[in-house]
C-alpha cells in the first residue's frame, strides 16, 4: 500500500493570516505530528491571487490509510474544534486526502 498525503487547503483572512500561520507553525502542527500518524508535514502558501484572503495548504504524510482513519477518529475532531474555537469564520478549510502513485527524490 503506497503512502497518503492528508492535505488541508485553507483560505484565511488576510488581516489575521500572519498570527495563523505563527499559530499553526507553532502550535497545530506540531499537535498533529505528536499524534504519531504522521511522517513528515509542509506548510506551503498558494501562489495565487485572491480578495481578501491568503490561502495556504498543509500537507501530512502518512504511511496508509489505516494510520489516517486511525488519526481521523481518535484526533482529528478535537484538533479541528480547537482551530475553529480560535479562528471561526477567519478561515475556510477542505481536506483531501491524496495517495502518492510515485515519488522521485534529488
Amino acid at each position: 500500500m503506497n503512502k497518503m498525503i492528508y492535505n488541508v487547503t485553507v483560505s484565511v483572512d488576510e488581516p489575521v493570516h500572519e498570527d495563523w500561520l505563527h499559530w499553526m507553525k507553532t502550535v497545530h502542527v506540531p499537535d498533529v505530528m505528536a499524534t504519531g500518524f504522521f511522517t513528515s508535514s509542509k506548510v506551503c502558501r498558494v501562489l495565487a491571487h485572491e480578495e481578501g484572503g491568503v490561502t495556504y495548504a498543509i500537507q501530512y504524510v502518512v504511511k496508509n490509510r489505516q494510520a489516517y482513519d486511525e488519526y481521523q477518529a481518535l484526533h482529528a475532531p478535537q484538533l479541528q474544534a480547537q482551530h475553529a474555537e480560535r479562528f471561526g469564520a477567519q478561515t475556510a478549510a477542505f481536506r483531501t486526502l491524496l495517495e502518492i502513485l510515485h515519488e522521485e527524490e534529488q
